[in-house]
């Protein structure tokens, strides 16, 4: 009995020191939880917001209305073209052309580009004057540039928008024009200096300003090349002091009447022929190449790259630049840089000028290459005055 008093004891104790170990306080001192650290409200996110997503800058767009000849005639039709090509690279601008093949077409063809939402209409051609005025002032905010033409352009009398186009400058319209008396005056004094028969000659499309302004420096240089020497060269087909019997073939296209006018020019002794007229001029190189009787000077580009079938009787070209003109004005409106006014290219900023002499580079001496870099800085800086030569001031 003792025994099973001491077994109760012991299951007693054991009881009350197993109660005291779960409620025991633990002997180590807890170790203390790190702060959360707070978030700013302001902190970015942990994930990258997506990029925003880049808008591109909608392009320019030009239209380009060409004169009868397209936009393939060798002429200022196609250097305009050339140029507007090379500033829809340059600066990335849509662009496209209209051709105009009677002049009811030339208002029908600017309002499709005006319908169309173009940014930039270019009209080429002097033709176009009166359309392209009308235009631009009905969409004052579309910018235009006409090739050969200028405003204010009315005469006392005349009807504006009907006779003329405008009677004064047009805020969103550029004049494009070209001083090309400068540069056919280097051809004539080379004409003149080249010439083996002492006859040049030079003719027209149509007795417009922009084609006779060719054939007046053409004169002048031959006069001038006459007044240094002391020769007697003769310019046959022009005279400033009477235009109204200048030599026009009334057209820009029949190679048959290049052909029939410099047969008739070749027959009274001249060997060196001014064809202002376009592709008709092709006809006069036809003519020379088969004889070999004559040479020609080409007109607005460089013929003997735009015609090279014909490039061996080609003595050198007057260049009307019309490509920098064209593509100075998209330039412009791509930048924002455009106004409307007249630009006039002149031989001092290369607006004008003469080309190589290719094939007869060796026949143009030395002496007379020398005496023309002199006669290029006198009509620059003014001491050669081309209307005083030709008595016409």
């Amino acid at each position: 009995m003792k025994k099973l008093y001491t077994i109760i004891a012991l299951l007693m104790v054991a009881s009350m020191v197993m109660t005291a170990c779960g409620s025991a306080t633990p002997t180590e001192a807890p170790v203390a939880e790190k702060p959360v650290a707070e978030v700013p409200a302001t902190e970015a996110p942990t994930e990258e917001p997506a990029a925003p997503v880049a808008t591109e800058a909608p392009k320019l767009t030009v239209g380009m209305v060409s004169d009868f000849g397209g936009v393939t005639d060798k002429s200022f039709n196609q250097s305009s073209w050339e140029g507007l090509e090379k500033s829809g690279v340059d600066f990335g601008v849509d662009y496209k052309f209209l051709k105009s093949d009677v002049q009811a077409d030339y208002a029908k063809n600017i309002q499709q580009f005006v319908g169309e939402g173009s940014n930039m209409i270019i009209t080429v051609g002097f033709n176009m004057g009166v359309d392209t005025a009308v235009a631009a002032k009905a969409n004052p905010e579309t910018m235009f540039a006409i090739v050969d033409y200028a405003y204010p352009d009315c005469w006392t009398g005349a009807a504006e928008g009907k006779d003329c186009g405008s009677a004064s400058d047009i805020p969103n319209a550029r004049g494009l024009t070209f001083q090309t008396d400068e540069a056919a005056f280097l051809a004539g004094y080379v004409a003149a200096g080249y010439t083996k028969t002492g006859k040049v000659a030079t003719f027209g499309g149509l007795p417009f300003p922009t084609v006779t302004i060719f054939m007046s420096g053409f004169e002048a240089g031959v006069k001038y090349y006459n007044e240094k020497h002391g020769t007697t060269v003769q310019v046959l087909g022009w005279d400033s002091t009477k235009p109204e019997a200048g030599v026009m073939v009334n057209n820009f296209d029949s190679t048959d009447d290049g052909r029939r006018v410099t047969e008739d020019f070749m027959g009274e002794g001249a060997d060196v022929i001014l064809p202002v007229a376009g592709g008709v001029g092709l006809g006069s190189a036809a003519v020379c190449k088969e004889t070999g009787k004559c040479v020609v000077i080409g007109v607005d580009a460089d013929w003997y790259m735009t015609a090279p079938e014909y490039k061996e009787v080609f003595l050198t070209s007057v260049l009307k630049k019309v490509d920098v003109a064209v593509y100075n004005s998209v330039k412009d409106a791509s930048e924002g840089n455009f106004s409307g006014g007249t630009v006039v290219y002149t031989l001092k900023d290369g607006g004008v000028d003469i080309a190589p002499f290719h094939d007869f580079d060796s026949q143009i001496s030395a002496e007379l290459k020398a005496e023309l870099e002199e006669v290029r800085k006198g009509v620059i800086d003014g001491s050669i005055n081309i209307n005083a030569i030709l008595g016409i001031q």
